[in-house]
């Protein structure tokens, strides 16, 4: 086979990945459609969003780059200060904060990720386990800045665009944060359906025959992290800037630990794997919690260990019967 040959038969690879599944519609139009369909439940549909926001980050980094973390919340918590810091200094506006936020928190992933591309998975785990450690410190040490254990308080957020006020039914809230959601989810899916998603996933695959193949392996990764650390960055400034507060939750380990049970649930590596993750897992949550608040965790680790000794299989399989019926609904429709 020629050079020319295989060049344009990837390319019509990548433009056919392009293409937009009629499931894919369908989950936004749904997303969308929920503001109208769940009116008493908007809060925890902007949860929802945000931590579906905060997963695909991870998935970024970890399903297409194959960089495992356990310090995830570093650049959940950087955004998320970032953010409230600038609001109740500098500017209330929604979009300055949130631009600022992933701009803090994708120079964190920048600066720090030749620390962690540096080494084995187990290095790497340690190593980003480490770094949120340490920002918890220096946001608990520097109360006078962070508020330290009582948290950043005084945020008060002007109205996005100037036309529409946050409440406190989380009607602006969820409509916002599922917008930003929705424009970062087209950026990723440009992005990991390009060559440079392309190298990314020969990189994760075998990263000897990628080097070998004249992919710079290193600037890749340090890229794919830094984006994925800004994507993180990101959900923690519509954290904030919904809530209007910030406290040292947000850096804690079990930020990044549920959001390993959340790619757990969704799959890793194609890119929905996050929103579906995190809609079954709040909402999981949010059902068990109403039925037993103080136990509610002891019930999602045993569903969690039965989802991963039997049925993860079943529900990843329905999920691509249910796409594989949309598909031939689509093509019905076309013809």
């Amino acid at each position: 086979m020629s050079a020319g040959t295989f060049e344009t038969r990837v390319r019509q690879a990548l433009y056919a990945s392009r293409r937009w599944h009629p499931a894919e519609i369908a989950f936004w139009v749904l997303a969308f459609a929920a503001f109208l369909l769940f009116p008493r439940n908007l809060l925890l549909l902007n949860e929802i969003a945000i931590l579906a926001l905060f997963a695909l980050s991870l998935d970024l980094i970890l399903g297409y780059a194959g960089i495992v973390s356990l310090g995830h919340a570093a650049f959940l918590g950087m955004g998320a200060y970032a953010a409230g810091l600038t609001a109740k200094y500098v500017t209330a506006d929604p979009l300055a904060g949130l631009a600022v936020g992933m701009g803090a928190a994708g120079l964190l992933g920048l600066v720090t990720s030749p620390l962690v591309l540096r080494g084995t998975d187990l290095t790497r785990l340690m190593i980003t386990l480490g770094v949120a450690l340490i920002l918890y410190e220096l946001a608990n040490s520097f109360g006078s800045l962070t508020g330290g254990a009582d948290g950043l308080q005084g945020i008060m957020m002007a109205p996005v665009l100037g036309l529409f006020g946050f409440d406190i039914f989380g009607r602006t809230a969820y409509l916002y944060s599922l917008s930003v959601l929705f424009l970062l989810f087209l950026i990723a899916r440009r992005v990991m359906h390009s060559p440079f998603g392309l190298s990314l996933r020969a990189v994760r695959d075998n990263p000897l025959r990628a080097s070998a193949s004249g992919v710079p392996n290193g600037r890749r990764l340090a890229a794919a992290y830094a984006l994925a650390a800004a994507y993180a960055g990101a959900a923690g400034a519509l954290l904030a800037q919904t809530t209007q507060f910030v406290s040292l939750d947000v850096l804690d380990f079990h930020r990044s630990a549920d959001l390993m049970l959340v790619l757990i649930i969704g799959g890793a590596g194609y890119l929905y794997g996050g929103l579906v993750g995190a809609i079954a897992f709040k909402l999981l949550q949010d059902v068990i919690a109403s039925f037993t608040p103080q136990y509610w965790m002891f019930w999602i680790g045993l569903f969690l260990v039965l989802f991963v000794l039997g049925g993860r299989e079943m529900i990843h399989g329905a999920i691509k019967k249910i796409a594989g019926r949309f598909a031939r609904f689509g093509r019905g429709g076309a013809q």
